[in-house]
């Protein structure tokens, strides 16, 4: 993309873009029907504390606020997004808590994300369960629904791990976008069926989740919770199913540019937004870093 984009801050290399500023008024300056896909983990409503900018999504009181402004984000991607193409959203549900919601327990914002896209044109299409230990996750948090002294005390408070999900949404195309449909087509050497069979699976139960880029280098002190970034192996996968070997992906949360480093290395070139400035230096560092790593010629 050549366009001159309005922004904080930016930065590009020969195959990516790499933008500071809020995503939505980014992606308002980009072209219509210029991106081949979508894949990105936005801020899980209130978990976790980014920054303290207004314009972020993730500073909000509720999920139903949440909601309202990650609207103006779908539609924006629904009109960047190619006809016949995908937008891959990973999430998971959110906790409540006693204190501050009254009564302990979930909230389906996997469910939220899905009607709000909906909402705005999409169609939800699929979607990958990737499985998470629950032992990895109640050292982590300790909650009581997942420890044993729970179960002997009293099982009623019990129940299971968390998973967490990448959702599926299409944007068909309408009378008169015929043309701008492009398949994505794989060969069985570069897709065997065995390798098909696996990923088709409702259930991922083999995600690498502990290959992720290092975003310690970015933490501020002002950070409530740092960034947990998309798995480098999850990335992989979307890559492959659903864009073709040069095409643009998105990422309008880049974080520390998880999603870029994956494109990268998968031969697709990237357009990424990140509003936080300690984030967005992180970001481009790893993708000029991995842009170094994948021009470097083979010796053998």
């Amino acid at each position: 993309m050549t366009t001159e984009i309005k922004c904080l801050n930016a930065a590009n290399g020969q195959d990516w873009q790499m933008y500071n500023g809020d995503c939505v008024e980014i992606m308002r300056q980009l072209p219509s029907r210029s991106i081949d896909l979508a894949l990105f983990s936005p801020p899980f409503a209130n978990v976790y504390t980014y920054s303290d900018s207004q314009r972020d999504m993730g500073n909000v009181d509720s999920e139903a606020h949440f909601a309202e402004g990650y609207r103006f984000a779908a539609r924006e991607l629904y009109r960047l997004t190619r006809p016949g193409r995908i937008c891959a959203v990973h999430c998971k549900q959110t906790i409540r808590y006693k204190g501050a919601h009254g009564r302990a327990g979930w909230h389906d914002f996997r469910g939220d994300l899905i009607r709000v896209h909906e909402e705005e044109g999409w169609q939800y299409a699929s979607e990958f369960v990737l499985w998470t230990d629950p032992v990895v996750e109640q050292r982590k948090t300790n909650n009581m629904r997942l420890l044993y002294s729970q179960v002997r005390k009293d099982s009623s408070f019990s129940g299971a791990g968390m998973p967490e999900y990448v959702l599926i949404f299409r944007k068909w195309a309408e009378d008169g976008e015929e043309d701008f449909v492009k398949p994505v087509p794989h060969t069985h050497e570069q897709f065997p069926l065995e390798q098909w069979q696996r990923w088709a699976s409702p259930v991922w139960m083999d995600v690498q989740h502990t290959d992720t880029l290092n975003v310690q280098a970015a933490r501020e002190d002002a950070d409530e919770k740092h960034m947990c970034p998309l798995s480098l192996d999850v990335i992989n996968r979307l890559c492959v199913l659903y864009s073709n070997p040069g095409e643009v992906c998105l990422s309008p949360f880049g974080g520390v540019g998880s999603e870029g480093v994956g494109c990268l290395r998968n031969g697709r070139k990237f357009v990424g937004i990140e509003l936080k400035p300690s984030y967005f230096e992180r970001a481009r560092h790893n993708l000029e870093q991995v842009e170094r790593q994948t021009k470097q010629p083979r010796l053998f």
